[in-house]
């Protein structure tokens, strides 16, 4: 008797789905790779359940200079759904992009972010800095085409994708309030953001920071004496003392720096480490995208004046400050 309630019960709840989301329960998940991890975590974000996301890019894997393995090509022809950034970030990976596409269902995702919203490339005219990421604000952009892509694939299954998006959004949003309510306690003079990198300005646009990276937008950039010079004199001039070294960069340039600040009388460290192209280890909070996020807006302020909640944002960050 007790099996045959159970039976009825469980028959109840699924009459009670939407007919679309009853059907893509009793699907196998879609398979979706996708490039870079914050793109990978936006997919899992929406798709839940119904969909099984293999990253490409793990943690401190760089975007910029990476190729795909013979492993990735054979996920990526296997999948059901390809995800890639776009915007040039994964320059050497363009051309077989553009001929999956031909056979494959495949999507740049941060392509359909409103380019009135992004920053030109500093390096290639027609370009634009990829890295939108790094503000809440705009990946909510880019969540909503991760939306849409797998709505796309999956259509039976789009108000379940609908909710879950609607969710995540919410997140998102969470994560733009602390961000602004928590640097507006660095102090102006300050607000200076030194990275291995130009991968932060965006950030720096939307949170009030004037960033100075040794590279430029892309890591294939070079980083010349000339370059390490001038910023080691602003440093020296504007009494900057603590800089940023990134997790999936070289430390090398900004040690140069940090050395440079120093033959000059000059006291600089390191403020802490911050993830810029590529998320923190596979199952931390720092390896989720609101993770990620939250320790780079909390490590910056923490290090450069702002009295910051020990463990961020919602108390989950594996250091305090």
């Amino acid at each position: 008797m007790r099996i045959r309630h159970f039976a009825l019960a469980a028959l109840m709840i699924v009459m009670a789905l939407p007919l679309a989301a009853t059907r893509a329960l009793a699907e196998a998940p879609m398979k979706v790779v996708a490039t870079t991890g914050m793109i990978a975590d936006a997919a899992r974000q929406v798709g839940g359940d119904l969909v099984e996301v293999k990253g490409l890019m793990g943690p401190g894997v760089d975007p910029h200079a990476y190729r795909q393995t013979r492993s990735d090509i054979v996920a990526m022809t296997r999948a059901d759904l390809v995800l890639w950034h776009g915007l040039y970030l994964e320059a050497q990976m363009e051309g077989f992009f553009h001929d999956l596409e031909r056979k494959r269902n495949v999507v740049a995702v941060a392509e359909g972010v409103d380019k009135s919203l992004l920053r030109a490339h500093d390096d290639y005219a027609d370009k634009y800095d990829p890295h939108v990421w790094m503000t809440p604000a705009l990946w909510k952009e880019v969540v909503v085409e991760v939306q849409k892509a797998l709505t796309a694939t999956r259509p039976e299954a789009a108000e379940v994708f609908a909710a879950n998006a609607t969710a995540h959004l919410a997140e998102l949003d969470a994560l733009v309030a602390y961000g602004q309510a928590t640097v507006k306690h660095v102090p102006e003079a300050t607000r200076v953001l030194v990275t291995a990198h130009d991968a932060f300005g965006y950030f720096g646009r939307d949170y009030g920071f004037e960033v100075m990276g040794i590279q430029g937008i892309s890591t294939q950039s070079e980083a010349g004496l000339n370059r390490i010079g001038e910023l080691v004199d602003i440093l020296v001039e504007r009494q900057i003392t603590a800089v940023f070294v990134e997790s999936s960069v070289s430390d090398r340039s900004m040690r140069a720096l940090i050395e440079g600040a120093a033959a000059q009388g000059h006291k600089v460290e390191v403020g802490g480490e911050l993830f810029s192209d590529a998320m923190g280890a596979d199952g931390t909070y720092e390896g989720t995208y609101m993770g990620m996020l939250d320790h780079n807006i909390t490590t910056i302020a923490g290090a450069l004046g702002a009295d910051v909640p020990d463990r961020g944002m919602a108390g989950k960050l594996s250091a305090g400050f």
